[in-house]
C-alpha cells in the first residue's frame, strides 16, 4: 500500500512539473522579457481590456502605453493611445523612422486610434 502512495505521489509530482514548465515557456511576460533582451519587437496587451495598458519592446527599449475608448462611426473602439518610454536613457540610437515603424505596428491592432507620444519623444518628433 504504501509503494502504490509513494509512485502515485511521484506521478502527480511529475505532472505538475510538467505543467509548470508548460505555462512557464507559454508566459507572455517571459515573453516581452525574452523579446527586450534580444532587442526585437513584441507587444504585451491584452486587445479585450481597454483599461489595461500595454507593454511593448522595440530595439531593447521598453514602452509603456494607455488606450482610450471612443467611439467611431461603426462601433466603440480605441482611439487616443499614450506612449512613453520606461527608462528615457535607454532611447539612445533610435531615429525617427524607428517611432514610425512602433505607430505602424500598433495601428495594425488599433487602426482607430490617434498615437500620441509623451515627452521627451513627442518633442523629438514635432
Amino acid at each position: 500500500m504504501f509503494v502504490l502512495f509513494i509512485r502515485l505521489a511521484i506521478i502527480v509530482l511529475l505532472i505538475f512539473i510538467i505543467y509548470r514548465m508548460v505555462k512557464y515557456v507559454l508566459n507572455p511576460k517571459r515573453k516581452l522579457e525574452l523579446a527586450h533582451e534580444q532587442k526585437k519587437y513584441f507587444l504585451l496587451d491584452n486587445p479585450n481590456n481597454v483599461h489595461k495598458n500595454f507593454l511593448l519592446t522595440y530595439q531593447g527599449v521598453l514602452f509603456e502605453g494607455e488606450k482610450y475608448l471612443g467611439t467611431t462611426d461603426k462601433a466603440f473602439e480605441v482611439v487616443s493611445m499614450f506612449v512613453w518610454a520606461k527608462d528615457v536613457s535607454t532611447l539612445q540610437g533610435l531615429n525617427r523612422d524607428d517611432f514610425l515603424i512602433i505607430e505602424q505596428h500598433l495601428k495594425t491592432h488599433y487602426p482607430n486610434a490617434k498615437i500620441d507620444w509623451k515627452s521627451p519623444i513627442k518633442e523629438f518628433l514635432n
